[in-house]
């Protein structure tokens, strides 16, 4: 880095992780990520069938498991008791037809609901029935089930629900509408396979097995969400969004038939390496927990090829730009906290002297700061820095008010005159969380193995640390 520095060298330690008895080199690659979601190998992309049952959250994600590279789609699945520690379970979706091709009727993208009532009357025993609503590519919207909490899959006998089409329907989110009594079915399309109408429809149902056609939305494309938010926390003043596959959403109001928007398209995550975002369905405290491919990311000489992010809470927040959907690490993160260390209200200055704390070496990190740019014109941390090479930049332009990291960036606007910052460092990503989740960067990265330094630096002035917390991370997957 160019710029005069303020080195903040944070604690020094070192992580000792406690291997698997059964294999020690289990999930302890170099770019493995230590508490981000990631297949045991081969290709994932888009999360899938997102349900909580039962104790459990399903993860269900589009998988290769003929390779690391994208096609043969099946549903991989694995399942956690607080969305961090995951237990992998056996394939649950593989493609129509006996297929065997790289696309043809292979099992695309969808949801998962628990069919409480029993509406589609596939319930045998005791456990609700759990649906998975998926696209069979060239082959229509389809149904699948599950009586035993998710651990087998029959495919409903009379598949198509939605016939296939030339319009490129896919990714079938869905979910009871309650004031309208209805299914609600949000699906991609491209009526008459027209680029210029591509976008969101709604469909509605009152068995989950008809659906019928009601509106469309233009401007979105693929993996569709369709949520509703209180607003400021008030239930009375509750907006809908909508979602597109790649995080651009509008506020809006939803009548159970047809999405209104009431805002411009905005942007959810800037960050260079976020698509696919779902949400849960059925979560027992009623909140909204959304998950993302990080598409994009490399993971050289990795037997897995790709991550999930980490998964995140949803709010809508009223911004100077109106309603604004946020997000934020949800508190389960708290659970991985090994190491703390915390300092409060210390002016910096550009230069090697005054650092008021030592420095930190490590490649899992949690980060929780709160910052007056005073005149400072810039600054930042440096992540997995080292003695030959520089780290990865995380930079706040204090004149421009831009936030940037790993080419994503985004307008971050001091609140009270502070800026907070939440920051999530795994082995293989970086995610930052701007005051409160108002701006979300998601970003892959491929650090040199043994630069494990962090450094926070200003540049051109005084800049005031209100306080800063730095946690180590224990790993998700070798925590007993």
């Amino acid at each position: 880095m160019r710029y005069l520095l303020l080195t903040l060298t944070i604690l020094a330690y070192s992580f000792t992780i406690i291997p698997d008895k059964t294999d020690k080199k289990y999930y302890e690659e170099k770019y493995r990520p230590q508490y981000h979601f990631t297949p045991e190998k081969n290709w994932m992309n888009d999360p899938n069938g997102l349900v909580y049952y039962g104790g459990e959250y399903h993860l269900f994600y589009q998988y290769n498991p003929n390779g690391k590279e994208w096609g043969y789609m099946h549903w991989g699945h694995a399942v956690s008791k607080d969305m961090v520690r995951w237990e992998h379970l056996p394939i649950a979706i593989t493609p129509d037809e006996d297929s065997k091709d790289k696309n043809h009727a292979t099992a695309f993208s969808g949801c998962a609901i628990v069919d409480e009532k029993n509406t589609t009357g596939l319930q045998q025993g005791d456990e609700k029935t759990l649906l998975i609503f998926y696209t069979s590519f060239e082959c229509g919207q389809r149904l699948a089930y599950s009586n035993d909490k998710g651990r087998t899959w029959k495919k409903y006998d009379k598949n198509p629900l939605i016939p296939f089409e030339k319009d490129d329907a896919r990714d079938p989110k869905v979910f009871f509408h309650q004031p309208s009594g209805n299914w609600i079915m949000a699906l991609y399309r491209k009526p008459d396979g027209d680029e210029a109408k591509q976008g969101i429809s709604i469909y509605t149902s009152k068995n989950l097995i008809n659906w019928e056609l009601k509106s469309h939305t233009t401007g979105f494309f693929e993996c569709p969400d369709l949520i509703e938010l209180p607003l400021d926390g008030n239930k009375e003043k509750s907006k809908w969004v909508l979602l597109g596959g790649d995080g651009a959403y509008m506020v809006g109001s939803f009548d159970g038939n047809k999405f209104s928007p009431e805002s411009k398209k905005k942007i959810l995550d800037h960050g260079k390496n976020f698509y696919a975002t779902q949400t849960w369905s059925n979560h027992p405290e009623g909140k909204v927990v959304q998950i993302a491919w990080m598409k994009g990311g490399e993971f050289p000489e990795m037997p897995f090829n790709g991550q999930m992010t980490f998964p995140c809470e949803l709010s809508l927040r009223t911004t100077k730009s109106g309603p604004t959907l946020c997000k934020k690490p949800i508190d389960a993160i708290a659970t991985l906290h090994d190491k703390e260390l915390i300092k409060k209200e210390k002016n910096i200055i550009p230069g090697i002297k005054g650092n008021i704390i030592g420095g930190i070496s490590g490649d899992e990190i949690h980060i929780k700061a709160k910052f007056n740019p005073k005149n400072s014109d810039g600054f930042g941390f440096l992540i997995r820095n080292g003695k030959k090479e520089l780290g990865t930049e995380i930079r706040y332009d204090s004149n421009k008010k831009m936030l940037d990291c790993l080419g994503g960036q985004a307008f971050v606007e001091p609140i009270g005159g502070f800026i907070q910052l939440e920051i999530l460092v795994d082995r293989a990503s970086i995610e930052i969380f701007a005051n409160d989740g108002e701006v979300v960067l998601s970003s892959c990265f491929t650090p040199a193995k043994g630069d494990d330094d962090l450094t926070l630096w200003t540049q051109g002035g005084e800049l005031f640390v209100d306080s800063i917390s730095v946690f180590t991370l224990k790993s998700a997957w070798k925590e007993k």
